[in-house]
């Protein structure tokens, strides 16, 4: 049996066999970051300037207001320990935040104040990561670092280029996945749904054409044939399941549709091992165990994000009101 134990326990949920348990705690703030290290460590980020770490599982959590960011938006978050962790903040000035300490300091390791900067997205492969941002002069913002965050440098490419009412959607940290020396894979929305990478973009078959629509997060198999997965949809029309998730097994050149489609709107959704995938957003949870294929809805609860941990088998869900959930496996 699955079953979703959230790490505060105030209430409790039976749906379709599955335990739910929920709790907002103290802190205002809608969680969109989030960063899983093992079993013990885990990271997430969000409004009002806030950073929250685990360093038990959950059991108990140190919240932090960064000082001088009360009012900023953190995303993203990429922690590589119990003390060090990358946060981004999204909007003029679009800065990134690191700390060595668990937190306690942050160092500003990249800023910039153009008009019209937005951040949506971070993804690392060891010590290489990326970030990327909403278009600047017609070409979606990139920078990479090779150290783990200390430095950034912006990235030229024509592949960048997006068409007018285009962008990524900064819902979950999740619509890139930087692949090391392999590059980088992200996806958008809006106007048009693309995968960007390297080679010229290509179309995806998400709903698109509006400001509400398009793609949110893609997911790549770690093991196993290679699997790339995207979900979205239109957040104005959060129970409308059209055109919300596909999956693709050649790199994204051709994509298929679910025979059973999650339910609803999706911002986020990851691989837990190489056949069974989660997927969540403001419609709730669904667990696919056959590689996409089919999914199966298993709660209403809303969350913006969901992780499994880079080291370890736990699977961690955050989204509003501080709403944190640990996913747990037979």
């Amino acid at each position: 049996m699955i079953r979703i134990l959230a790490l505060l326990l105030v209430s409790c949920i039976h749906t379709n066999a599955q335990t739910i348990r929920v709790v907002n705690p103290s802190y205002k703030t809608s969680i969109r970051g989030l960063s899983v290290v093992d079993n013990k460590c885990i990271w997430v980020s969000g409004s009002n300037g806030t950073v929250g770490r685990s360093t038990n599982g959950g059991r108990s959590w140190q919240w932090i207001t960064v000082p001088g960011m009360e009012k900023r938006d953190f995303r993203d978050v990429e922690a590589f320990s119990d003390n060090i962790a990358v946060i981004m903040a999204v909007d003029e000035p679009a800065v990134i935040l690191r700390s060595e300490d668990g937190g306690a300091n942050w160092q500003t390791v990249f800023s910039d104040t153009r008009k019209g900067m937005f951040l949506d997205a971070m993804s690392f492969d060891g010590m290489k990561g990326s970030v990327i941002g909403d278009p600047i002069e017609g070409k979606m913002f990139m920078a990479e670092t090779s150290d783990g965050g200390k430095t950034w440098n912006p990235v030229t490419s024509d592949n960048l280029s997006v068409q007018t009412g285009e962008a990524c959607f900064a819902s979950s940290g999740t619509n890139i996945i930087n692949r090391g020396s392999a590059g980088f894979v992200a996806v958008t929305g809006g106007t048009a749904a693309r995968l960007l990478s390297r080679e010229p973009a290509k179309l995806l078959p998400m709903i698109q054409g509006r400001a509400s629509t398009g793609t949110n997060s893609i997911a790549r198999s770690s093991s196993g044939p290679d699997l790339l997965v995207v979900a979205g949809g239109d957040f104005a029309e959060p129970a409308s399941s059209e055109k919300t998730m596909f999956y693709s097994s050649d790199n994204g050149s051709t994509w298929q549709s679910p025979l059973q489609p999650p339910k609803g709107y999706k911002s986020c959704v990851a691989f837990i091992s190489d056949r069974l995938l989660i997927t969540c957003g403001t419609s709730g949870v669904d667990i696919s165990s056959d590689r996409a294929v089919n999914w199966k809805h298993i709660s209403d609860e809303s969350y913006h994000v969901v992780q499994k941990a880079k080291k370890g088998k736990v699977v961690v869900l955050a989204g509003s009101n501080g709403r944190v959930a640990v996913l747990e496996r037979p």
